[in-house]
């Protein structure tokens, strides 16, 4: 129901979300994350926890670090109580897009503004817009590609960085998410030192009949398989930790999209995670935004 990720008029999406969307696709939704469900709980949960957990640990016993949820629990109304409760004046957010999307980055700030109508007496916000354009970042990418073609003792025909869409109408009204996927992926190349020819961008989880920013990832799989690519890696560079739409859709779901088309060769390389280097990375991040802070 957030007009920022769909922004169709409010009574026409509400017939077609409950009478269309919800009653399909929630059971579907539901086995689709039996199959992925960790024993702590949900992924996204378990791994953000584990982020943040480092992250603190990084900063010193002088921080304070929460976890919010721009659409569940715990809820960014329930963290930034926690933060005000603790006497926190001075707040860094960091929304876990590498690339920002007003679909995504946006909505969470839309979040902490309606918790911040409430409060009297605010606190100092310095919030972090995006950081896939950040060199030391994109080095983590393309380490990660490194570490986990050592580690599979596999050769590869192709990397393909598979972003999560977003319609087409929205990148025409001044969304610079396209753009800025695009651009950080030709950085993480630069870097690999990949030839054109292998390497691809294409983006995944569309829903609805409107066209979404193209190319498909099933598609794209579908027709690389077809055409002769055997042995693909794929990377979810927009995802900051794992969740449904990377274990689930690409690493099991296109994954049998590719070896059914006349694929042999499927890999799946993680989100950064809890990675020792990426929990460095945002906690450097956050320290540049704290400065001349006391």
């Amino acid at each position: 129901m957030d007009p920022r990720v769909i922004d169709y008029p409010r009574w026409l999406w509400r017939i077609i979300l409950n009478f269309a969307i919800l009653p399909v696709r929630s059971p579907k939704v539901a086995k689709l994350y039996e199959k992925i469900w960790l024993p702590e709980g949900s992924p996204l949960r378990v791994y953000t926890n584990a982020l943040a957990k480092g992250i603190k640990d990084n900063l010193g016993q002088d921080s304070i670090v929460e976890v919010a949820m721009t659409y569940g629990s715990p809820s960014t109304d329930e963290a930034v109580n926690k933060l005000l409760a603790q006497g926190v004046n001075k707040i860094v957010v960091l929304p876990l897009y590498p690339q920002y999307s007003a679909t995504t980055t946006a909505a969470a700030f839309d979040a902490l503004n309606d918790v911040f109508r409430k409060v009297r007496n605010l606190p100092e916000i310095r919030f972090i817009k995006h950081y896939a354009h950040e060199q030391d970042y994109i080095e983590l990418l393309a380490q990660s590609v490194r570490q986990h073609r050592q580690n599979s003792n596999a050769d590869t025909d192709l990397l393909l960085f598979s972003f999560h869409g977003l319609p087409k109408r929205y990148v025409a009204l001044g969304d610079p998410y396209q753009a800025e996927c695009e651009h950080m992926a030709h950085q993480v190349v630069k870097v690999l030192g990949l030839k054109d020819n292998e390497w691809k961008v294409s983006y995944q989880s569309r829903v609805g009949k409107e066209e979404w920013v193209r190319p498909y990832t099933d598609e794209v799989l579908q027709e690389l398989a077809e055409n002769g690519t055997k042995k693909i890696d794929v990377i979810c560079p927009a995802f900051a930790t794992d969740c449904l739409e990377t274990l689930e859709e690409i690493a099991i779901e296109n994954k049998e999209v590719f070896m059914e088309a006349g694929g042999e060769q499927y890999e799946y390389i993680p989100a950064l995670n809890d990675d020792e280097g990426h929990v460095t990375f945002l906690a450097q991040l956050i320290k540049r935004q704290t400065k001349g802070w006391d």
